[in-house]
Order: C-alpha cells, then sequence, then structure tokens
C-alpha cells in the first residue's frame, strides 16, 4: 500500500482487514463501524492511502475526487442502514483528530448519549469539525473538471 504508516492503527485495518468488520470496501476506501460510536450508527470511511489530516488535501482533481468517493459511500451505507434518521457527515480537523489518518464520520443521528455531539461542533477558525461539503468547497479545484 503505497504512503502507509506502520504505526498507523488505520492503516494496520486497510493491511489487514480480517481484524475489523468491513462495511465497504474498493480500490480507494474502506469503511468499518466507529469503535466508540456516537451515535444510533456511526461509521468512518478512510482512504487506503495514508493521508493524515484534511490539512492535506489541496485544491486538486483528485483530492476532491477522494473526499467526494468517501462521502458517496458514507451516504449510500447509512442509507441502506438507517433511511428514516438524519445523516450527518464531517472530518475533524487538527488538532482536534483522534487517528492521524484522514476519516470521514458518518452518523445516523441522534446521538448517543446526546452530550457526545460536543465532539463533532465546528470551532470556527480554531478548527473543530467541518462538515463534508463544508471541505468539498474549500477543496473544489478552481478549474474543476468534477
Amino acid at each position: 500500500m503505497a504512503g502507509a504508516n506502520q504505526a498507523c492503527i488505520f492503516c494496520e485495518i486497510v493491511r489487514n482487514p480480517t481484524t475489523t468488520r468491513l462495511l465497504h470496501t474498493d480500490e480507494k476506501v474502506i469503511a468499518f463501524q466507529d469503535i466508540k460510536p456516537a451515535a444510533q450508527r456511526h461509521y468512518l470511511v478512510i482512504p487506503k492511502e495514508h493521508i493524515p489530516t484534511v490539512n492535506d488535501l489541496q485544491r486538486r482533481d483528485e483530492d476532491y475526487s477522494l473526499v467526494r468517493h468517501m462521502l458517496n459511500v458514507g451516504q449510500e451505507l447509512l442509507q441502506k442502514d438507517a433511511p428514516q434518521n438524519i445523516h450527518r457527515f464531517g472530518f475533524h480537523q487538527p488538532p482536534f483528530n483522534s487517528v492521524d489518518h484522514l476519516h470521514l464520520h458518518c452518523f445516523a443521528l441522534p446521538y448517543v448519549p446526546r452530550w457526545k455531539a460536543i465532539k463533532y461542533k465546528s470551532l470556527g477558525p480554531l478548527g473543530g469539525f467541518i462538515e463534508a461539503e463544508t471541505l468539498l468547497e474549500k477543496i473544489r479545484p478552481l478549474l474543476s473538471k468534477v
């Protein structure tokens, strides 16, 4: 796997998927349940390539396409598993990310318990949580072919 980090727990899941029940896998990403769910359904979609954080994404077609694909996978999973719930998708921004491997949080709300919602708040210029659609706007190539 290109760009793998030996110390990264998510890279380990990509290398050895038998340790985690995968909900989705394709050539770009895998998806699985969060080990500490904060909502009725809480899935993570991660790229197979090691990308540390949202700060490593740039305004280029490949980054935009990857995040768009991650979001599409998350939306499909939650639409299938929890179609009646409100869905929310986003990323933690440094220094608030717990794992240095890009990962999309996919929620079927409500948060359980409710106080867990605090971890998924935007802190404006300080970072915090960024909605997937907001990140896509931020990294959309200026002359996008996507």
